[in-house]
């Protein structure tokens, strides 16, 4: 399992060689472990996540939570596309009829820009939490000539809640609630029999990611 001090001495060393690094989240707690690292490193390094504009309440509260607690920078990335051109002739939003579209244009979108203006894409995906995951190296080319660093890659969910219970760290609001993995409110379901973390956070569809992961390596750039 990378250390706190392996990841502080990677940060360290691309500052050195002049990159320019940012880091992403959504807000699950199983990322907070990332974030609470990030904060001892250098809180001045940007955190950037989309508000897709589905997000949970508790979502956007737990956000504000962690800003007080750790003091990072967080950046709202919000869609270029507004609702009402993702619409259908019966008005029906996207996600209803084209989710993999539409996880294109109010998740992978916005990021895309984002990627253009760095060097460096720090992100807290875990090798444990779908196949997609388990075939990515700890440091991988994406879009844009950003490089890809997966510090938390090696984790899993146990080592994640240590850290949480070590350092005191709050949890996702809706977790008490039996959310495994959180995030917009069309596709996640609590956690029921016959569907794990990445399942039940898209509840009904035949996928487990949104596109960042897939969709932002170094060939696949789509266009809008």
């Amino acid at each position: 399992m990378p250390t706190y001090e392996q990841f502080r001495d990677r940060v360290q060393a691309f500052r050195q060689e002049g990159k320019k690094i940012f880091a992403s989240t959504s807000f699950q707690g199983h990322s907070i472990p990332m974030l609470h690292m990030l904060m001892r490193i250098d809180p001045a390094i940007p955190v950037y996540y989309v508000n897709t504009g589905y997000l949970f309440p508790e979502t956007l509260r737990y956000r504000d939570t962690l800003k007080e607690l750790l003091g990072l920078q967080f950046i709202q990335l919000r869609p270029l596309v507004s609702k009402s051109q993702q619409l259908n002739a019966e008005g029906a939003l996207m996600y209803s009829w084209d989710p993999d579209r539409c996880s294109y244009l109010n998740k992978v979108q916005p990021m895309e820009r984002v990627l253009a203006e760095y060097d460096v894409w720090i992100n807290g995906v875990r090798a444990d939490q779908s196949a997609v995951r388990k075939a990515m190296a700890v440091e991988q080319p994406a879009a844009y000539g950003c490089l890809r660093y997966h510090p938390m890659l090696d984790w899993n969910a146990r080592m994640v809640h240590a850290y949480i219970q070590e350092h005191h760290l709050p949890p996702h609001p809706l977790e008490a609630q039996g959310y495994l993995s959180i995030g917009d409110m069309p596709y996640t379901r609590k956690a029921i029999e016959g569907y794990d973390e990445r399942t039940s956070r898209w509840y009904g569809l035949k996928k487990t990611e949104c596109g960042l992961n897939t969709d932002l390596g170094a060939d696949k750039i789509k266009q809008p």
